[in-house]
């Protein structure tokens, strides 16, 4: 074991399996887990280690929350949204998912030379927009321009702050045998929507983006008084990664059930045509909650208010220590849904 200063110099990767980073083909399943927790946790600690979307820390008395993430989605400009809508309502409900209220966000700017102004000016407009409708405020930021060729027109890097105005944890951790599991709408728009245009694909009918903010809901939730013991958005990876990060963090079985999930009918024929599982199919705007059974019915009230008709119920955490996902097929019979090892779609977020 090779250490310098007492600092642990040898890669917990096996590097004659892995000698580079393999994730060309995107990121949400089991290569970009593992690079998580055997590279940068192992080499920047656990503090504040529940593995969710943000980290909460205490200042003067007060809690936060704090979050960053980076978008590198082509095209920039999709079926109901842009990157720059994306960046927004991307940060905004990773602070939603520990149950914050956003506040602040910075934005980072990686530009290509030779983008087009008026393309930037679009982006940047969107992301005013999108904030306004998410009650945040923009309040610094950043920008750098590399050579021609190297920085696929933009990428777009931000960091949100907010305030947790509860004492719940909401974490992984929380989650317990017997709490029943609600999704607050259908999945698989955003992947599907992205690769129609990607793909110069024509369906029938225009597959939006579900991108939209979820903080509102989510406090909604907790203004209600419901004891939420988890809550995870369904990005890179869509439903199945997710859970399986769930699953795997808090030691619980979880079983779902595939007749309750709800898929439109052309993201599903969609998916079919290019040989895609929905469950795996990134969303923006979709997230699972994880509550105690006493308030499923009321959670489900809340989220249908939001003129979603297809929330539900999907499952419940049916056992301990086995940190496994299982899903009741349509045909009734039980089998494991576990993670990818890549990404079915690569740069949707």
């Amino acid at each position: 074991m090779a250490t310098v200063n007492n600092v642990n110099l040898s890669c917990p990767i096996p590097l004659q399996k892995y000698p580079t980073v393999l994730l060309a083909h995107g990121g949400g399943g089991k290569l970009m887990h593992q690079l998580i927790l055997q590279i940068f946790l192992s080499a920047f600690g656990t503090f504040n280690n529940t593995q969710h979307d943000a980290a909460t820390i205490k200042l003067t008395g007060e809690k936060f929350a704090f979050t960053t993430d980076s978008y590198v989605v082509q095209p920039l400009f999709f079926p109901g949204g842009d990157i720059g809508s994306l960046a927004i309502n991307g940060t905004v409900n990773d602070l939603a998912m520990v149950g914050a209220r956003p506040l602040y966000l910075s934005v980072s700017f990686i530009l290509e030379e030779g983008l087009p102004m008026e393309t930037l000016w679009r982006v940047v407009q969107s992301m005013q927009q999108a904030a306004q409708a998410a009650q945040v405020q923009i309040i610094t930021g950043d920008t750098k321009v590399v050579n021609k060729g190297k920085g696929d027109g933009i990428f777009i890097n931000t960091t949100g702050i907010g305030i947790v105005e509860h004492e719940q944890t909401i974490a992984p951790q929380s989650v317990q045998k017997g709490d029943v599991l609600l999704l607050n709408g259908d999945i698989g728009r955003h992947g599907i929507a992205i690769m129609a245009v990607r793909e110069g694909l024509e369906f029938e009918t225009t597959i939006e983006s579900d991108s939209t903010p979820l903080a509102d809901l989510v406090l909604q939730l907790l203004e209600a008084g419901i004891e939420i013991h988890c809550l995870r958005d369904l990005t890179r990876g869509g439903l199945a990664s997710a859970l399986n990060e769930i699953a795997e963090a808090a030691a619980v079985e979880i079983t779902i059930d595939e007749n309750q999930i709800p898929v439109r009918e052309d993201v599903q024929g969609a998916c079919e045509i290019l040989g895609f599982d929905p469950l795996y199919v990134a969303n923006e705007g979709r997230f699972v909650a994880f509550v105690s059974a006493a308030d499923a019915e009321k959670v489900l009230l809340i989220m249908q208010s939001q003129n979603d008709s297809n929330a539900c119920v999907i499952g419940s955490v049916t056992g301990q220590s086995s940190a496994m996902v299982k899903m009741k097929t349509k045909i009734g019979i039980s089998r494991i849904v576990d993670m990818l090892t890549g990404e079915q779609l690569p740069r949707i977020c």
